[in-house]
């Protein structure tokens, strides 16, 4: 039997030593859900090791064809340019899945953490910033737009999307006095971010500076976020390579 391809997960790399724990323990449980599996992490920039560094070592290990998931939420301009352009390689053959949202799992983790900061669904004294980092390319705000709407769905009283780096859309003090003008008693920012730095540490402050709590963790490190990985490597495997997670 054929082995199944190595899943290459492509992260965008920080200098914050937090970002490379958290997609460590995010590349350990996806290789908890699929024993067998081979799971590597290149990142784009800031450390170590490079995508095309893992991409080498895939094919000096004798791989053919390698699925590389973007461990990105929005098709920005990581996901169309710098992924595409990085993952070509003389000696594989490198299939590419979708970025990670919208998705009922990334739901599901927001809501995971939203429960561990102590709100849950339904609680009408709380409004909810969906907090992420904003791009100047509107497909990839309309994304988190979707994802608030979903959300928003699944039995929060309100959810609105904000931007911590705004090129469109709201601010994340302006979306918590939006929800306070529509009658939030308390407004609760969760963090639609993958791993802690900068811009995490942005949403928070911004954040607790406009008077919103709690503020919630980002959500790499969940069996969630592991699964939806999962379940991008399988939708880009050859048709007859495919699995369930």
């Amino acid at each position: 039997m054929t082995p199944a391809p190595p899943l290459l997960a492509v992260a965008h790399g920080s200098r914050d030593p937090r970002h490379a724990a958290a997609m460590a323990a995010l590349a350990a449980r996806v290789r908890a859900l699929r024993p067998g599996l081979r799971v590597d992490i290149g990142y784009l920039d800031h450390c170590g090791p490079r995508v095309p560094d893992r991409l080498d070592a895939l094919a000096d290990a004798g791989a053919e064809t390698v699925v590389a998931v973007p461990l990105l939420f929005t098709p920005a301009f990581h996901a169309k340019q710098d992924v595409p352009d990085v993952l070509r390689h003389r000696r594989l053959t490198v299939r590419q899945a979708a970025t990670l949202a919208p998705s009922p799992l990334l739901l599901a983790a927001l809501d995971r953490r939203m429960r561990e900061a102590g709100v849950r669904p339904g609680d009408g004294r709380y409004g909810v910033v969906l907090a992420t980092a904003g791009s100047t390319d509107p497909e990839a705000n309309a994304v988190t737009t979707i994802v608030a709407r979903e959300w928003r769905r699944t039995g929060w009283c309100a959810v609105v999307p904000a931007f911590a780096s705004v090129h469109q859309g709201s601010t994340i003090g302006a979306a918590i006095e939006d929800l306070r003008a529509l009658g939030a008693e308390r407004v609760a920012v969760a963090s639609c971010m993958l791993a802690p730095g900068i811009l995490p540490d942005r949403i928070l402050e911004q954040s607790l500076a406009a008077g919103a709590e709690p503020v919630t963790e980002p959500v790499a490190d969940t069996e969630e976020i592991a699964r939806l990985v999962l379940v991008r490597y399988d939708a880009a495997l050859p048709s007859r390579s495919r699995l369930s997670a």
